[in-house]
């Protein structure tokens, strides 16, 4: 399917789509879902409808961003649950307990959620259903799949945010070269492309909305920080400098790995939430921080 256009970014307010399963813990209920059938699931939360659920891969991100929300710099999460309201009271009360400001949601008794970011505007969406997060890629959404669990901790104030760069800030088209003709030819393009700024991926729309509320602080003691991780390495990495300056975008930490896991360098950096598109550097980061996989590009094909 052709991936549509990215979105502009005029709108001034944050807005993040999360899954029930993504913001807490729900894998005991969804294991009895699983293996007993929905009958069996509904009566677990009815059952326990007052035990609050314990937080999940993007709890710490939600939490972090709800307490910069402001008049000036408003953010809104949107509750996206394919339980029905009745069985996803649950989550309200554990949303309560935690004292989230989240005020909107939508149930729908097992349909999918994708269409409803759109209708939302949201500016990111994370679930723990590879096939939702995939569709809202496609309609050019950021996106990304839970990997892992939330028992890491990342940073203890500052809301800490990294992203891979190809497939996920930027295009698949270097990656994709790498892939069909091997790192010589790779490195052998972005040589030749050092000027030409890279496309655009996915998260570039959400990293400008997340930088626009960032610039709202002072550099020094900010509430938030993001880093770029990723395998590239030098002479690569000058494409995406001069990519993020056309772009007027800035990361406040680079990491050019050159083929290093990346998992030991997230954890030191703290992160509430790190975005990449390949599966084995998911499986590494998740480890030691949250992890969202972004099912686009060349890798996932």
């Amino acid at each position: 399917m052709p991936r549509k256009t990215m979105r502009n970014t005029t709108k001034n307010k944050l807005v993040i789509a999360i899954s029930s399963r993504a913001l807490f813990n729900l894998d005991e209920s969804h294991k009895i879902f699983k293996e007993h059938g929905v009958e069996a699931y509904a009566k677990h939360q009815e059952k326990n409808e007052k035990v609050v659920l314990q937080p999940g891969v993007g709890f710490s991100l939600v939490k972090k961003l709800l307490a910069l929300n402001t008049t000036k710099n408003p953010i809104d999460v949107i509750l996206l649950s394919r339980n029905s309201a009745d069985t996803g009271l649950r989550i309200f009360n554990s949303i309560e307990h935690f004292g989230l400001n989240i005020s909107k949601a939508a149930f729908t008794c097992g349909e999918s959620t994708h269409n409803l970011v759109s209708a939302f505007k949201a500016d990111l969406f994370l679930s723990s259903n590879y096939q939702d997060v995939q569709k809202a890629l496609e309609s050019g959404f950021a996106a990304a799949s839970i990997v892992g669990s939330s028992s890491q901790k990342p940073h203890e104030t500052q809301l800490r945010i990294a992203f891979d760069g190809d497939a996920v800030i930027f295009s698949n088209e270097s990656e994709r070269i790498f892939q069909e003709k091997g790192l010589r030819a790779f490195v052998e393009n972005e040589k030749n492309s050092a000027n030409i700024v890279l496309k655009a991926g996915p998260f570039k729309c959400f990293l400008m909305s997340l930088q626009k509320i960032q610039s709202a602080f002072p550099v020094t003691n900010n509430p938030i920080r993001t880093a770029l991780v990723t395998a590239r390495s030098a002479p690569s990495h000058k494409r995406v400098i001069h990519t993020m300056r056309k772009w007027g975008i800035r990361i406040d930490e680079s990491f050019f790995l050159g083929g290093l896991d990346k998992g030991i360098f997230l954890k030191e950096f703290g992160a509430d939430i790190f975005f990449d598109d390949q599966h084995q550097h998911c499986q590494s980061a998740s480890k030691y921080v949250p992890t969202g996989h972004v099912p686009n590009g060349i890798s996932n094909q």
